[in-house]
């Protein structure tokens, strides 16, 4: 009689994993193109009678899984997923997302990568892979640099509201070589190139012998809260060097933004001529 009240309590937990297994496979049947789904086209999908499929969602519908539209019968994701979804992204800190594709900048460059913010109208380093070469470029963490000048801030400043950049204005467009931009018309001007472009460019603007591009990290709502670049001296990276880094930094730029919540349909940044 053990065994059989076993073998019972082993069916009967299969059972239910089952049944989650199907609640599962039902919520994932969902997608941006198609949102609804009605009963009978959920039940051919998963394999599953019509019974089984209604018992499942009017289950999940009862959690908030799930919601019904009255009007059709169908059914679409409900607000309970949405919530554990923002529980999910408020834990994802992009610093700690941006890690490994740091790394492997570094690791297929050759050149330091970075992670930066836009803090108080100046750059601030918040995560640094330190090239392996002898001669290199690096910041440390916690470190700030001119916003007019180097890559990440050009990047940060092209996707902030006017105000930010008159800001940074105020406070002088300090010269930190000959190529430093100095005025704000031409400041303007060349954000907007780096608006449309996708990423930016410093050319030994920040420091003689330096030269780095940059790429914006984007959050859920599509804002630009972080840029990451790589950046090296002039006498390893010249400037095709420099673009041919373009693809790897924009990549790890999309997929760091992917792992915080955004979705894009735009096509790749236009490299310059």
């Amino acid at each position: 009689m053990e065994r059989e009240r076993g073998n019972g309590k082993k069916k009967a937990r299969k059972t239910r994993l089952s049944s989650v297994a199907n609640a599962i496979r039902l919520v994932r049947a969902f997608s941006a193109e198609e949102h609804e789904i009605g009963i009978s086209n959920l039940a051919r999908r998963l394999s599953l009678g019509k019974s089984t499929v209604h018992r499942l969602a009017s289950t999940l519908v009862q959690e908030d899984f799930l919601e019904k539209n009255l009007d059709t019968g169908a059914y679409r994701l409900g607000l309970a997923l949405f919530e554990l979804g923002t529980l999910v992204r408020r834990r994802m800190n992009f610093a700690n997302e941006a890690r490994h594709y740091l790394r492997s900048l570094m690791e297929k460059t050759g050149e330091t990568a970075h992670l930066a913010v836009l803090d108080h109208g100046s750059v601030l380093y918040i995560n640094t892979i330190a090239s392996r070469q002898a001669i290199r470029m690096s910041s440390d963490v916690g470190a700030r640099a001119p916003s007019h000048s180097t890559s990440e801030g050009k990047i940060l400043l092209a996707f902030r509201p006017p105000e930010t950049l008159s800001a940074v204005h105020a406070g002088g467009l300090a010269a930190g070589t000959a190529k430093t931009i100095t005025r704000l018309q031409a400041l303007r001007e060349e954000l907007r190139s780096v608006r449309g472009r996708g990423y930016a460019i410093d050319d030994e603007e920040t420091e003689v012998g330096l030269r780095s591009v940059a790429a914006p990290i984007r959050d859920h709502r599509g804002e630009v809260v972080a840029a990451i670049s790589i950046a090296g001296p002039t006498q390893r990276v010249s400037k095709k060097v420099l673009q041919s880094y373009l693809p790897d930094v924009c990549a790890a730029a999309t997929a760091i933004s992917q792992r915080l919540g955004y979705q894009s349909a735009t096509s790749a940044p236009v490299a310059a001529d």
